[in-house]
């Protein structure tokens, strides 16, 4: 397995292509203009819980500004779809057109919502996927976890502006204004919160991942709370790295876009110029951090 190698102290000193570096680590792709660029591998992007396809502005603009064909769609009950009802089955269906869309392969990123779809996503169409970026979804959807999660989400439903208010406090006070804004951007589906829950408590990651053939890239903030079972997610997949995003919290593509760009840039780098890596150490080899 090769790991990946971030900002700050190198895990790995093996070659690596650096996309940008700056001397503060961050990554600031270089500008271009013009179609994506032959044969470059397309993204498709997975939004969070509540979220929309709006709250990757900063990586989209970043990608395709390197000539990466983009895609990021919402799923049913967030953003231009808020009036559909969420399911897992069409929340996977979302994903399957939409790599459909960039020419039948991509490499998927996903974070906490769309990590969890992602890797059912993956599991069940391995044809569609080149690589897996799964973010912010190290732990398990544990059913009493998911049901204390469900209870509160129903109180904050009944309140007279149906959670609004608070949503809007939460956001401003764990997010930058302008990851506020793009997170905002599509509209917040308050509603729907429920209806994930209940999905996502029957989703099955560890074994989702074991089922994945694809190198996979785990990419969580150092203080993100769904990070406790980040080793066993590792363990389990056939071609794993692991990536802790340093001062970073769960929605590290908001908090530290940046960085977290990066990773999606190193991962298309890996995949398109080391396709001969082994899965034979999948999931056991050190770890990086940024």
């Amino acid at each position: 397995m090769r790991t990946v190698t971030c900002a700050g102290t190198a895990i790995d000193p093996g070659p690596r292509r650096e996309v940008g570096a700056r001397p503060d680590g961050a990554a600031d792709p270089a500008p271009g203009d013009g179609p994506p660029a032959p044969g470059a591998l397309p993204v498709v992007l997975l939004h969070g819980l509540r979220t929309s396809s709006t709250m990757w502005r900063a990586q989209v603009r970043a990608l395709e500004a390197v000539g990466r064909r983009v895609v990021a769609p919402d799923f049913p009950g967030h953003g231009t779809r808020i009036d559909e009802r969420f399911t897992r089955a069409g929340a996977v269906e979302t994903v399957e057109a939409a790599v459909d869309g960039v020419g039948g392969r991509a490499l998927v990123v996903g974070l906490s919502l769309g990590g969890y779809i992602g890797m059912a996503h993956a599991a069940a169409h391995p044809e569609q996927v080149a690589g897996l970026v799964a973010a912010a979804c190290s732990t398990r959807p544990a059913r009493v976890l998911v049901a204390g999660w469900a209870l509160a989400a129903r109180g904050i439903v009944r309140l007279p502006d149906h959670g609004a208010a608070l949503n809007q406090l939460l956001v401003e006070r764990v997010l930058p204004p302008s990851a506020a804004e793009d997170a905002g951007a599509g509209g917040f589906a308050l509603h729907v919160v429920e209806d994930v829950l209940r999905e996502v408590s029957a989703c099955t990651p560890i074994e989702d991942l074991a089922r994945i053939d694809a190198p996979v890239w785990l990419v969580n903030g150092r203080f993100d709370h769904f990070r406790g079972e980040e080793r066993r997610f590792l363990a389990a997949c056939r071609d794993g790295r692991l990536v802790v995003v340093a001062r970073a919290t769960h929605l590290v593509s908001l908090v530290a876009p940046e960085r977290f760009t990066r990773a999606v840039l190193e991962a298309l780098d890996e995949l398109e110029h080391a396709p001969h890596l082994s899965a034979s150490a999948a999931g056991r080899g050190p770890v990086g951090s940024r």
